[in-house]
């Protein structure tokens, strides 16, 4: 079926500098700028998440994708930040709804619904989804460029697609934050009658359309917290960040909000690159001087009435290191300390040394600090600190680590694989949280600690803790079965109620006894040889591994509708 879009993978090259000083750019058929190998990869990744018909997927993603095309044509979506070079908007656009449909797998929409009508309204809340992320910075060729055709008239999305050569110019003065509010000069030249009137057909959703279309993200509920998250990854990807388990943080979850706090602060409430600032802004990183900001963003997440915000800055220290959302020392600790110097000033601090995209995502930064930010190293022979830390890396408008490369550097360009290496599945791996969190949690009942573990389960799943089907995720569904991986899944239930074992009198670690309790619930199928644990082979576009579990045939354990099987996962029948 999608052998439309297949061919041998190559490395797309590198992309233009956008400079069009002098000349015109050609027009360009929807086919012919959609032929590039990395989007017609996208676009069959598009294809496998929708699970659709080609009839279908090409009325109902296809012949948008291609109008979009035909609107964009070559424009890039930023001046100097996030895909800036000729193509930049289309790729952008791709990217977002390829991540947006991942991300929207781990749901069941509407929320709140009866299964028999969320199953009803799949397809739709797919579409809208993929829509809203499409649309998502296209009021941007509306606003913040201006278009020129060849025969000197302006040109505006509203006139249709471009119909001659053409070359643009970003505006001066622009208002950055205008460009969310004019995609609804764009959604009727890329969404037809049909797919308006079949999507007004579904309120909620149409009203959440509606307010992503009019960049109001706040009022926009799953739909707009889905499209915020992918196009974190589609940009973090592209400057050179990691789009990490951080930018894909369920709606509801601590990373969501701990995320969500550091940017409201940053944004709204903190001086940046300045004597007596709270952060400075250097080209590759954001330093946030850890005791001041930690101390804020308790207090403002507090202010919000959002529960679960640990009770110490250490234990915040630990969720964010563990959660990905801060950048780790060479020694693997969440602080750093640093030299900050401008002309004649100069000050040490510690530091949370964060990417600039989780802060500003697509949105234009402030300038960088044009001091210097030396990361400091310290001798570490003796327990004791007997001299002052000694600066290194020291770099104009930067906070360059020694002897650690940056991991979102690639040198031949090709971040497209990177990107779609979001969606592949890898081994489950051991959570890296903290074992040494200060962060309290009070532990669950001890009379059926098996069951215990079991309702811990299908909460997780139920308030999105738990991701379901994704590249970390602990917890897959295959063949009409729910696999629970091990050892993954047990040890992050024993991370988070440390101690559960206490009393059992027994040697052996804790995520084992847990292990223990649950297989004698006897609700798992075994193999025909009598062994609990099953091995499904993981095949991947690119790399092939394999996942180890317990095999649960009663989906209904866990969901009261569940998600279609994970297409990446095969069970091993040998």
């Amino acid at each position: 079926m999608l052998n439309l879009f297949r061919r041998k993978r190559q490395k797309p090259p590198p992309p233009p500098t956008v400079n069009v000083a002098e000349g015109y750019l050609p027009i360009e058929s929807a086919h012919s700028l959609l032929a590039a190998e990395h989007r017609r990869q996208l676009i069959d990744r598009i294809w496998q998440y929708t699970a659709l018909s080609h009839a279908q997927f090409t009325q109902l993603y296809l012949n948008p994708i291609h109008r979009y095309a035909e609107q964009v044509q070559q424009l890039p979506a930023s001046e100097t930040h996030h895909h800036a070079y000729l193509g930049g908007m289309l790729d952008h656009g791709l990217e977002l709804v390829a991540c947006s449909l991942k991300l929207r797998q781990s749901y069941l929409l509407p929320t709140g619904a009866a299964p028999e009508d969320q199953a009803a309204q799949t397809d739709a809340w797919s579409a809208g989804i993929a829509y809203g992320a499409l649309l998502h910075d296209s009021g941007k060729i509306a606003v913040d460029l201006q278009v020129e055709r060849q025969d000197g008239r302006l040109w505006h999305p509203w006139h249709g697609p471009l119909d001659q050569p053409y070359r643009f110019r970003y505006v001066k003065g622009r208002d950055y934050h205008l460009h969310g509010a004019a995609a609804g000069l764009l959604y009727t030249q890329i969404l037809d009658r049909p797919i308006l009137d079949w999507l007004s057909g579904f309120p909620s959703l149409w009203a959440s359309l509606l307010y992503v279309l009019a960049g109001q993200y706040e009022r926009a509920g799953v739909l707009g917290e889905l499209v915020i998250q992918a196009d974190r990854v589609s940009t973090a990807q592209n400057i050179g960040g990691n789009p990490s388990k951080a930018l894909q943080a369920p709606i509801h979850s601590l990373q969501h909000h701990l995320i969500s706090g550091l940017r409201h602060l940053v944004q709204h409430e903190l001086k940046l690159n300045q004597p007596g600032a709270a952060g400075w802004l250097t080209q590759d990183a954001l330093w946030l001087v850890s005791k001041t900001v930690t101390d804020k963003l308790r207090a403002y997440l507090l202010s919000q009435s959002i529960e679960g915000i640990p009770s110490s800055n250490i234990a915040v220290f630990d969720e964010l290191q563990s959660h990905g959302l801060v950048e780790s020392t060479l020694e693997g600790k969440a602080i750093w300390t640093a030299l900050v110097a401008q002309g004649n000033w100069q000050q040490s601090f510690t530091f949370l040394r964060l990417q600039p995209a989780l802060i500003w995502g697509s949105e234009d930064r402030p300038e960088a600090f044009n001091g210097t930010v030396s990361v400091a190293v310290y001798d570490h022979s003796t327990d004791a600190q007997t001299s002052a830390p000694t600066p290194k890396a020291v770099s104009k408008g930067s906070g360059q680590i020694p002897s650690q490369p940056d991991p979102g550097l690639m040198g031949d360009a090709d971040y497209l694989g990177t990107l779609l290496d979001v969606f592949e599945l890898e081994e489950s791996e051991v959570s890296d949280a903290s074992s040494e969190s200060a962060l309290e949690v009070s532990s669950p009942p001890s009379d059926n600690p098996g069951q215990v573990f079991l309702n811990w389960v299908k909460e997780g799943i139920l308030s999105h803790t738990l991701i379901i089907n994704d590249s970390k995720a602990k917890i897959h569904t295959v063949s009409g079965s729910v696999l629970l991986v091990t050892p993954g899944l047990f040890q992050r239930y024993a991370q988070e109620f440390p101690g559960i074992s206490r009393g059992a009198d027994l040697e052996i670690e804790e995520w084992r006894w847990v292990q223990k309790q649950f297989e004698k619930l006897k609700v798992h199928k075994k193999r025909d040889n009598g062994q609990n644990i099953w091995v499904c082979q993981v095949q991947g576009p690119r790399k092939k591994t394999t996942l180890k579990g317990y095999l649960i045939e009663v989906p209904k354990l866990f969901f009261e509708l569940p998600p279609p099987d994970n297409p990446f996962l095969k069970i091993e029948t040998n």
